[in-house]
Order: C-alpha cells, then structure tokens, then sequence
C-alpha cells in the first residue's frame, strides 16, 4: 500500500504535529497492477455486449426461439448477482489473491467451453460460471486497489480509470464481437479465454499476497453501528439501478432481433448501430465524480431516469416502423444520455452516509439487487415479445417509468433532509448500474 511517513526534525518540539509531506507518487509497479485490474472490468463489460450482438446468430445455431435465447443474457447476471456475497465471505477466508486469480482461470477455461459448446444447456451453464467468476474479480479488484492506493488523489484517479475501462468494453464488445461473428458466433465467445488467461499470467507477477486472511465481513446482527445505515437509499438506489438497467437490457434484446432478424443486417452493423447507448458513458467516465459532486445524485437520476424513459416512449410511439437516424437513433442516444447522468450517481447514492465498515455489504447488496433484477425484466420483456412485440416494448418503459417514479421520491426526501458529504467513488461495474 502506498503511505506517507513523516520523519521528525531533531529540533521539533514534542507533541507537535510533524511538517506536512507531499504524498509519494505511486510506483510504477501499482499502475501496471491496476492496468490488470481494470482488465476484470473490461472482460465483464464484453460478456454483456459480446451477447447481445451475436445472440441471434447464436439462437439460429442452436434452433432456439428469441425467448429461449435470452436466457444466455440472463443466466449470467443471475450467476453474477447470486454470488456476489457468498464470494466476498469466501473471499475473506480463502485470500483476495488466490481467489482473483482462480476465478481468472476459471473464467477462461469457461470462456473456452462457451465457444466450443454443442447444445444450449452447456452453454447457459458456461454463463452462468462466468457470472459468479465476475462476482468475485469485481469486489476483490476494487479491494486491492484500494489497499494498493493510498487514500485521496491517487485512489480517485485509479478508480477512474478501473470504471473507464468497463464503460469502454462495453463500446469496444460492440464493435468487435460484431466483427468476429461475421465469421462464427463462437469466436466471439471463446475471446474471453485468451484474454482471460493473459491477465491471469500478468496477475501472478502483480498481485500481491495475502498478508494475513482478511476476517470474515460481519453478519448485520453483529456488526458495529448497523443502524448507521439508512436502509432507503440503499433500497431507492438498488430499485433504481435495476429500473436503469433491466429496460437497457430489454431494449437491446429487442433491437437486436429487430435489426438483424427482420431488417437484414449484420452483426457488425447492429454493433455499431447500438454504439450511441454506450459510448456516451465511455466518454464522461472521467468526469462522472466531478459530475454527482456539483449537482448531487438524486437530481441526476431524476433527469437521467426521464431521459431514458423518453427514449423508450420514442420508439415505442414508432414501434419500429421509423427509419434508424429516425427511431433506434434517438433512442439510443436518450438512453446514453441517462447512463451518463444515473450510472455513478446511483452508486455514490447507494453509499452516501454509510460507514467504512459497512460499505462492503451495502455495495453487495446493491449489485446483487441490480443483477437479480435486470434479469427478472430481460426474462419478462423476453417472455412478452414472444406474444407481442409492442407488448413488450410496454414491459420496457413501464419498468424505465417504475424508475423515474422512485428517483422522484428519492428528491424530495433529499429536499426534506439536511445535507450529507457524499463519496464520489465511481462504480464498481459498468453497464449493471
């Protein structure tokens, strides 16, 4: 970890604060580590985008309707939100290193089954390893990096960085699992094996060990100060990131078959048609901090909850019928817009107020929320749109509606309520609210 050390003059009077001192700049070696961190980002980012392009493509191969293939979008999230707190308890017995780099290797050797799989059960299980292999890289790299950076300039800048990273994978998945499926819709799927076991290579040189195991997170009934934390903006902030990113993974369901299915287009194509959703949050994510900072969360989930919520009523109101630049464009560009504005603010709403101590549990807590639920709307958007595709398109801006309404509860018990000093940590993942 990097520290500050005062050394003491000869000549300072005793009981007097030392001189200040310029904290040391981090070594090289700290941001080639968190390079390899920020990889775990990237990698999760690519599992969201890489099936949402070739989901079709993948759904003819193995003669499986839309609805049915979904389920490969969903059994990852569910696989991500179901172990995110069993993995940080098992993580705090087992070691944060040996556990990282297990599940490094184990999301590679998945990433290599998931290309090679001959029927959709190996398949969704491979999604669903690879889902619990991502609930423990994302909380354990953000450990690391915390206890690699020292608290302030340094720690902001390499969170910085490690979310920048998962909001470029996502724009990057688009584009480049596009290109690969051009050939085969396994290539797309198998890049996570190399890529996975690269990092794994980097992570034995860079991770550093276990000094000691880290003890067991508290059970709430035992932990200090549990009353600390304000269950409604944890519980407003877990419903609202599941309102933020269950209708996004709805929408891209839905246009993705539209697009490919029905207009012709290539996966390629359908990638880089889908890019203004997530490359406006590529480009802000350095300055998303500064952003919850000036204008304070729940004003910005309020505009951003609307502005995706008109992007789905936009296209709802064409359902489809209007050209690109006239439909699936704005569209994507409104729900961009609302990323930009809600994906760090509802995180830092999350954990505003609460203690050190604790913000380990509600992060798991609010992740879990957010992946459980976005599954359960992409399940019933999938569900719908068999029957009905403007039906479906109804499940999407309800459920985008259902957010903004509880954003606009959250504002005015801000109003009501004095001011708390809020962090402005950037989110631990990116596309999953």
């Amino acid at each position: 970890m990097t520290s500050t050390t005062h050394t003491p003059h000869a000549s300072q009077t005793p009981g007097t604060p030392p001189p200040t001192a310029t904290p040391a700049p981090a070594p090289a070696r700290h941001w080639a580590l968190l390079l390899m961190l920020s990889g775990n980002m990237l990698i999760d980012a690519l599992e969201v985008s890489t099936i949402v392009v070739a989901m079709p493509s993948i759904g003819r191969s193995l003669h499986l309707a839309p609805s049915s293939a979904s389920w490969f979008m969903t059994c990852f999230a569910l696989g991500f939100g179901g172990f995110i707190l069993p993995g940080a308890r098992l993580t705090a017995r087992l070691g944060r290193r040996r556990m990282y780099l297990g599940a490094l290797l184990v999301f590679a050797l998945a990433s290599l089954a998931a290309g090679l799989a001959a029927d959709p059960f190996t398949l969704a299980a491979t999604r669903v390893v690879k889902g619990v292999s991502v609930a423990v890289m994302a909380p354990t790299g953000l450990a690391i990096i915390a206890n690699t950076f020292a608290d302030g300039p340094a720690r902001r800048r390499a969170l910085a960085v490690y979310s920048l990273f998962g909001a470029s994978g996502f724009s990057a998945g688009l584009i480049l699992t596009g290109a690969l499926t051009l050939t085969s819709w396994r290539w797309a799927l198998i890049l996570g094996a190399p890529v996975g076991l690269l990092l794994f290579l980097f992570g034995l040189r860079l991770i550093p060990g276990d000094s000691s195991k880290t003890p067991a997170p508290p059970t709430p009934s035992a932990a200090p100060g549990p009353s600390q934390v304000r269950a409604w903006p944890v519980i407003r902030s877990a419903l609202g990131a599941a309102a933020l990113n269950g209708p996004y993974w709805g929408f891209l369901f839905l246009i993705t078959y539209r697009l490919q299915a029905d207009r012709g287009w290539s996966p390629l194509t359908t990638g880089l048609a889908l890019l203004p959703t997530s490359l406006p949050l590529a480009l802000t994510a350095l300055a998303s901090g500064r952003l919850v900072s000036r204008f304070g969360p729940p004003r910005l989930i309020t505009v951003g909850s609307l502005a995706a919520l008109a992007g789905y009523i936009w296209y709802l109101v064409g359902d489809g019928r209007s050209s690109y630049l006239a439909g699936v464009l704005p569209t994507a560009l409104l729900v961009g817009i609302g990323y930009v504005l809600s994906f760090s603010a509802l995180h830092v709403q999350a954990v505003t107020g609460v203690p050190p101590h604790r913000q380990g549990v509600v992060t798991g807590i609010y992740q879990t929320a957010v992946q459980i639920g976005g599954a359960a709307t992409l399940a019933a958007v999938a569900f719908t749109a068999a029957a009905s595709r403007t039906a479906a398109l109804l499940v999407v801006a309800a459920a985008a509606a259902a957010g903004w309404l509880i954003s606009i509860a959250g504002l005015a018990t801000d109003r009501a309520q004095p001011a708390t000093p809020r962090s402005t940590t950037p989110p631990s993942t990116t596309r999953e609210a």
